[in-house]
């Protein structure tokens, strides 16, 4: 994350929560957050085509049946309430398991 938690607060989504994208119907888990957008601004005018603010939260998104991550504004994001697995090569790198309809991790770090 690239803000302060307490600026990730006013985040609709936390990491693990199961999304669908609104505009292309793909389901993923986000994997991070930015509090706002942090990529270039050159690819915000060549991929962000809907325009979405770039003073609210962005998504590191791992995208269902795929190999590769999006990057994803929050008002093009909605709660995927299916509870169902995501098949992406890094779920089992990041999370320890599906519970209640969100990835967590249950492994203690030090």
């Amino acid at each position: 994350m690239t803000e302060s938690s307490s600026n990730i607060t006013k985040a609709k989504y936390s990491m693990g929560d199961l999304v669908l994208h609104k505009l292309f119907n793909y389901r993923g888990v986000i994997l991070d957050i930015d509090a706002d957008f942090q990529m270039t601004e050159e690819w915000y005018e060549t991929v962000a085509r809907s325009k979405p603010p770039k003073n609210e939260p962005w998504y590191h998104v791992l995208v269902h049946n795929s190999t590769h991550s999006t990057y994803v504004a929050e008002q093009n994001l909605s709660r995927d309430i299916s509870h169902e697995e995501i098949n992406h090569p890094m779920i089992k790198m990041v999370f320890s398991q599906l519970k209640n309809g969100r990835y967590v991790n249950d492994e203690k770090f030090n």
